[in-house]
């Protein structure tokens, strides 16, 4: 008996410390995600004795399912137990199924269940919105606490019919989600209520000033500069009042300015000036300094000399005076002044460009070694190293030439200048036949790693819809500017679909990506060059005998894979046809859903790049060039460095915008093709 104490006691260590090993086993286990087999998740989601690890098996295989969605309920069931926030996208999920299903009463008690457990869920945004419906106050309610959330602006969008409510939506989506669809239409209607709700021939309620700052506000984010003035402008006035515009409207609106005619251009510049001296402490009078510091010609420099005396002596103003006056002392003592500012980055390539034409090989060497590479984002960072290791050649100097371009091949193998570089060193060259250098990975899961557990855990489960509306929720309408924040938005974009702004934001965060941030590189990469629309791609690129990666970095650069994309000067879908150009190719006109067809556009867009290519006897710069400018403009550029010096035939090219196309495009092809990571 003396024993039993002792016997119990090492029972109880004995069986306390199995359980601890098995919690310890238990977690030790590699996480679920996308990647994970369904086989796995299956066995998971029924058998595994851990319920919150059952719960996660389900909500995978429930994204990854098919259309059934009576067998996709069933993986749900049971599942919303728990205050865990994942119970609320349960619910949210099963309500959803539920509808879709048309059981209706089912649908309204898990709404009423998700609003009334989890109010703080952005889920419950889709309540209000699914249960205000029939319950208008809910509708309100909605706008009030979740006004940046799709459900919100959804909600917005379908606000009325009383003309004061759908006046009122309107404004939401200004201030909220311009961009959201359906928000353009009711903000044109809104403006135009200005003038017609005298008669009563408006189904909305006209704006007073404020809100008509805030209606314009919007219109000039969706590039509408015009709309926007005419919606500043009183019944009865010539002239716009744009005193009820704030700071980010009054950017807004000259942005969309500067990209019209000379005299919209000189409105927009003299709107930048008035952001400086109305608010000189935001963020937008920087952004405003920025913007009118590039904008071309002398007024913008008169424009400059207007700000007030403290915003003179700033990096960008400085820049373009230097760059104007062409004096090495001014250059100099501006990129000594401000090495990390864009400005003087910007200000170092404009000058390094102007020698290298002109083959000033000594001068262009100083200019291109002021600055530190290693300070420089990646993405400029392979400019300067690719130019400054062609200028050692030029020079002579063969070895430091090779260490400089083999230092860009480790850093930033990808891109235009990676290739330029890697035919420089003889170690490759984009293949242009079928077949040849197809991609050399595939668009497969990676964690989001946004340093938000939830937004991670959520975008670990496949739900990328929860996360992307989780993360415009804590945004708010604030745009992402750090590079970090532009990484994630840019891909929770792409995880929603929506690879027009994702891969727009992703090539921001390039171009901003400190140099301390490189592990983010990798990532960014692949990100930036996903592998869209091969079922369309694929049999193009074998019956025309193209490469894949070279109809994949067209189209990126085209349509950043979105098949309903119409430019202003009416080309249509993934590769951006004329209809014109189609017509002729197909034998007969197409309509806009035939352009808009990824099959037929890809199969009339390859077919277009294969004349272009035998046209250039297989040369794919001047064929790409011709893409964008034509061919007849791009004859006129022919010349012997055409053969001897393709990089600097490329920077010889006038326009600016076919100049930076041709390396757009074919830095994706290589890109494509390449498919090494970059390195620290």
């Amino acid at each position: 008996m003396a024993r039993l104490p002792i016997l119990l006691a090492v029972s109880c260590l004995g069986t306390g410390a199995a359980l601890l090993l098995g919690r310890a086993m238990l977690q030790a286990r590699p996480a679920l995600t996308p990647a994970t087999p369904s086989s796995n998740l299956e066995r998971v989601q029924r058998w595994d004795p851990d319920p919150g690890r059952r719960r996660e098996a389900a909500l995978l295989l429930h994204g990854s399912g098919d259309g059934n969605r009576q067998a996709r309920r069933a993986l749900l069931r049971g599942q919303g137990w728990g205050p865990d926030p994942l119970a609320a996208v349960v619910l949210k999920l099963d309500a959803l199924d539920a509808q879709a299903l048309d059981r209706p009463v089912q649908a309204e008690g898990l709404w009423r269940s998700l609003l009334r457990r989890f109010p703080a869920s952005p889920a419950s945004a889709d309540a209000l919105y699914a249960l205000g419906r029939s319950e208008p106050p809910l509708r309100r309610q909605l706008l009030e606490r979740w006004p940046a959330h799709p459900a919100a602006l959804a909600g917005a969008v379908e606000a009325g019919p009383d003309p004061a409510l759908r006046l009122k939506g309107a404004v939401h989506l200004a201030r909220w989600g311009a961009r959201w669809p359906g928000a353009e239409a009711l903000l044109r209607e809104a403006c135009a209520s200005a003038g017609s709700s005298a008669s009563g021939s408006s189904r909305v309620a006209a704006p007073d000033p404020a809100q008509r700052g805030v209606l314009a506000g919007g219109l000039a984010e969706l590039g509408d500069g015009r709309a926007a003035l005419a919606c500043l402008t009183p019944a009865g006035a010539t002239t716009p009042d744009t005193s009820a515009l704030g700071p980010a409207e009054r950017l807004a609106l000259a942005r969309s300015l500067l990209k019209g005619e000379d005299a919209q251009a000189r409105q927009g510049e003299a709107l930048l000036v008035e952001v400086v001296r109305r608010a000189p402490s935001s963020p937008q009078a920087e952004e405003a300094v920025r913007l009118l510091a590039q904008q071309e010609g002398k007024p913008a420099v008169a424009a400059l000399a207007a700000l007030p005396p403290s915003w003179r002596d700033r990096a960008p103003v400085q820049a373009r005076l230097a760059l104007e006056s062409g004096d090495g002392r001014q250059v100099a003592d501006v990129l000594q002044r401000w090495p990390d500012d864009p400005a003087s980055w910007d200000l170092q390539w404009e000058l390094a460009r102007r020698l290298l034409l002109a083959g000033r090989w000594q001068d262009a060497e100083q200019v291109l070694t002021r600055l530190d590479a290693d300070r420089l984002s990646p993405a400029l960072a392979a400019r300067q190293r690719f130019w400054l290791g062609y200028v050692q050649q030029q020079l002579g100097q063969d070895e430091q030439a090779t260490a400089t371009w083999r230092e860009l091949r480790l850093h930033h193998p990808g891109g235009y200048y990676g290739w330029r570089a890697a035919v420089q060193l003889g170690e490759g060259d984009l293949a242009l036949d079928s077949g040849s250098g197809d991609p050399k990975h595939g668009d497969a899961w990676e964690p989001l790693a946004s340093g938000d557990p939830e937004l991670d855990r959520l975008w670990r489960l496949g739900q990328s819809t929860e996360a992307w509306e989780a993360w415009r929720h804590q945004r708010g309408s604030q745009p992402p500017r750090a590079s970090r924040e532009l990484l994630v938005e840019g891909r929770l974009r792409q995880g929603v679909g929506d690879d027009w702004t994702g891969l727009g934001q992703l090539e921001q965060a390039a171009l901003r990506l400190p140099p301390d941030q490189c592990a983010l590189l990798p990532q960014l990469e692949r990100s930036l060059h996903p592998h869209r629309f091969l079922d369309a791609f694929g049999p193009v690129a074998r019956a025309q005998g193209l490469p894949l990666p070279l109809l994949l970095g067209v189209a990126k650069q085209e349509s950043r894979f979105t098949p309903t994309v119409h430019s202003g000067a009416g080309a249509v879908g993934l590769l951006q046809l004329m209809p014109d150009t189609a017509a002729e190719l197909a034998g007969g006109k197409l309509s806009e859903a035939e352009l808009e067809a990824p099959e037929r556009n890809a199969a009339l867009g390859g077919r277009y790049l294969r004349r272009l290519l035998d046209q250039w006897k297989g040369n794919p710069l001047p064929a790409v060039a011709s893409y964008n400018a034509g061919p007849g403009a791009v004859q006129e550029w022919v010349n012997p460095q055409l053969t001897t010096a393709p990089e600097l035939w490329v920077e010889a090219i006038p326009f600016p915008e076919t100049r930076l196309y041709v390396k757009k495009v074919l830095g994706n092809a290589w890109s494509y093709q390449e498919g090494r990571p970059p390195a620290c």
